[in-house]
């Protein structure tokens, strides 16, 4: 497998119902990976981006999560309408989607 150009990972963590600290699962990180994987096997993308799930990355408040490398651009609050956004914008266009990225102050 070729090493690939971008490399996006989606927070999946999963906390009990209630925890302070929220959890991505309770904001429909799912529904963002089921796009994300269906999307870059619609356009066949599998040797241009690398598709990770991964735990907490911080913002739990702000999620779904998803963090995109090698710029190390984190996107907050990403729902399933913005994923085609993130892969024509940024993944194949290179320019981030300012209006999904995390506050300067979280990342």
């Amino acid at each position: 497998m070729p090493r690939p150009e971008k490399h996006v990972f989606v927070c999946t963590q999963n906390r009990p119902h209630g925890h302070p600290r929220g959890s991505c699962s309770a904001s429909g990180c799912a529904e963002v990976m089921n796009e994300f994987m269906l999307e870059i096997q619609r356009r066949n993308l599998f040797d241009r981006i690398g598709l990770t799930n991964t735990g907490c990355m911080g913002p739990c408040a702000q999620g779904p999560s998803v963090l995109v490398y090698p710029e190390g651009v984190m996107y907050g609050k990403v729902g399933k309408m913005e994923v085609k956004t993130i892969i024509e914008q940024h993944l194949l266009g290179g320019v981030p989607v300012e209006s999904l990225k995390m506050p300067a102050e979280v990342w």
